[in-house]
C-alpha cells in the first residue's frame, strides 16, 4: 500500500515538469528536419525554433541574424565614437582659435608674416639653385681641358654627380614652398571664417 501511494506520487510530481518540456527544431544544412530536447548538433549555425510541448512556436533563434545585428551594433558604436572624437577636436582647435587671436586683423596679420616667410624661404632656395648652376658652370670648363687627353679625375667626376644631385634636391623643395602659398590661404581663410562664426556666438 505504502509503494503503491509512493509511486503514485511520484507520477503526479512528474507529470507538471513533462507537460513543460519543451523542444527544438531546424533545417540542417542537409535540408533535413531535426527535433530534440536539447539543440541538436544539426541544428549548430542554424535558424532553430524552440516549441512549446504543444509544438507551438515560442522562441526563434538566428545565428546569423544575430551575427549581423552585433555587427551593425559594433559599426554603429564606432562611428559614435569616430564623431565624438570629431566633436572633441573641433572644440579644441576652437578654443585654440580664440585664444590665439584677438580679432580678425590678427588673422590676416599672421597670414602675411606666413607668406612673408614662405618667399623668403624661395628666395634662399633660387639662391642657392644659382650657386649650384654657377659651380656646375665651373665643373664644365674644367672637364673641358680633359676632352680628348686624360680621364677626368675621379673627385671632378663626383663633384659634377654630387652637384646634379643637390640641383634636383632645391629644385624639388622650391616646389614645394611654390605650392604651400594656396595651403597658407587656405588656412587662414578657414580660421578667418571660424572666428568669424564663433565670435557671432560670444
Amino acid at each position: 500500500m505504502i509503494r503503491t501511494i509512493l509511486v503514485t506520487s511520484a507520477a503526479l510530481l512528474a507529470a507538471p515538469l513533462a507537460a513543460e518540456a519543451q523542444s527544438y527544431r531546424c533545417i540542417g544544412k542537409d535540408g533535413k528536419r531535426y527535433y530534440g530536447q536539447v539543440v541538436p548538433e544539426e541544428c549548430f549555425g542554424q535558424p532553430i525554433e524552440q516549441l512549446s510541448p504543444q509544438g507551438m512556436v515560442v522562441k526563434r533563434f538566428d545565428p546569423e541574424g544575430s551575427a549581423k545585428e552585433r555587427l551593425a551594433k559594433e559599426a554603429a558604436e564606432a562611428r559614435k565614437r569616430e564623431e565624438d572624437a570629431a566633436a572633441r577636436e573641433a572644440a579644441r582647435r576652437n578654443r585654440a582659435l580664440l585664444a590665439t587671436y584677438t580679432s580678425e586683423k590678427d588673422i590676416d596679420e599672421a597670414r602675411e608674416r606666413a607668406l612673408e616667410d614662405n618667399k623668403k624661404a624661395i628666395q634662399e632656395i633660387e639662391e642657392r639653385i644659382a650657386e649650384i648652376r654657377k659651380r656646375q658652370a665651373d665643373y664644365e670648363k674644367e672637364l673641358e681641358f680633359y676632352t680628348g687627353k686624360n680621364q677626368p679625375p675621379a673627385k671632378l667626376t663626383d663633384d659634377i654627380l654630387s652637384a646634379e644631385t643637390d640641383l634636383k634636391a632645391k629644385q624639388e623643395l622650391l616646389e614645394v614652398k611654390k605650392r604651400e602659398v594656396s595651403g597658407i590661404n587656405a588656412k587662414y581663410d578657414e580660421d578667418k571664417k571660424r572666428y568669424a562664426e564663433l565670435a557671432k556666438r560670444r
